[in-house]
């Protein structure tokens, strides 16, 4: 059994394993405060110790190049995985503008998840995208983003941090999350922008009424029905999102490989 044991495949091994924990530590539904950090570190050294006997690398020796090779692993995961989170957070950044129209802006609840506030509606939206991500299998295409990872990014090489198409990307699907979380808000906001019309011709015809005290629960009635009626396109809208998640990883993933 002690032949099958190659001892210099053992900083292979660790740098494989520092970045799938690193991966785990920032992606969405694997990086949940709920998630127990035992469990964290067990999965990702048995998914690393399965990637090992897959991954083209030659052997690499404790030299002192290898602790700049631990910082670019931890980097790699790190970046690719806090990259993926925050297009996720379209959902969050919808919802904020939909609860600033019904009216629950002051009334953001506490995350279990994350450990951060957020808004009503955006947590809905988010608890309904990651069961559809469930329900498509798409945490094995997460798992199957990080493996394909050193297609792009080989254990022995560096990043170029110098390449200026980077940042640029970055950028840019930047401004496409706030696109779309702009496409998951504007039904609701025009739905909500047209009761404030009704209720502002109703204050002018009817002074005697108060619409501040009917205004709010009657738009909280019509964010529900409409929240009903567009949750069709809701999904939809979700498949894009998690389309362009993979999608932005992969072309993240090409970058830092010089690509």
């Amino acid at each position: 059994m002690l032949e099958y044991i190659n001892i210099n495949s053992l900083p292979v091994f660790l740098l494989i394993f520092v970045r799938v924990l690193s991966f785990l530590v920032t992606m969405p539904l694997f990086s949940y405060r709920t998630i127990p950090l035992p469990f964290k570190i067990g999965f990702s050294f048995f998914l690393a110790f399965i990637m090992f006997y897959t991954v083209d690398a030659s052997a690499i020796a404790f030299d002192h190049t290898y602790i700049f090779l631990i910082v670019k692993e931890v980097l790699v995961g790190l970046l690719i995985g806090l990259f993926a989170f925050i297009i996720v957070s379209a959902l969050q950044v919808a919802g904020g503008f939909v609860d600033f129209q019904m009216g629950f802006a002051i009334a953001n609840v506490m995350d279990p998840q994350t450990g951060a506030q957020s808004p009503l509606s955006g947590q809905y939206f988010y608890m309904i995208a990651m069961l559809f991500l469930l329900a498509v299998d798409g945490h094995h295409l997460i798992i199957d983003g990080i493996f394909n990872s050193y297609n792009f990014i080989p254990i022995e090489t560096f990043i170029p941090f110098e390449n200026q198409s980077i940042a640029n990307f970055i950028i840019d699907t930047f401004n496409y999350m706030f696109i779309i979380a702009f496409q998951m808000a504007i039904p609701l906001v025009g739905t909500l922008f047209l009761v404030d019309i009704a209720l502002g011709i109703i204050a002018r015809a009817v002074p005697q009424l108060n619409v501040f005290v009917v205004g709010l629960p009657l738009k909280i009635m019509v964010s529900f029905f409409a929240i009903l009626i567009f949750l069709a396109l809701y999904i939809t809208i979700v498949e894009n999102l998690f389309q362009t998640m993979f999608r932005a990883m992969q072309q993240l993933m090409q970058l830092f490989g010089g690509a």
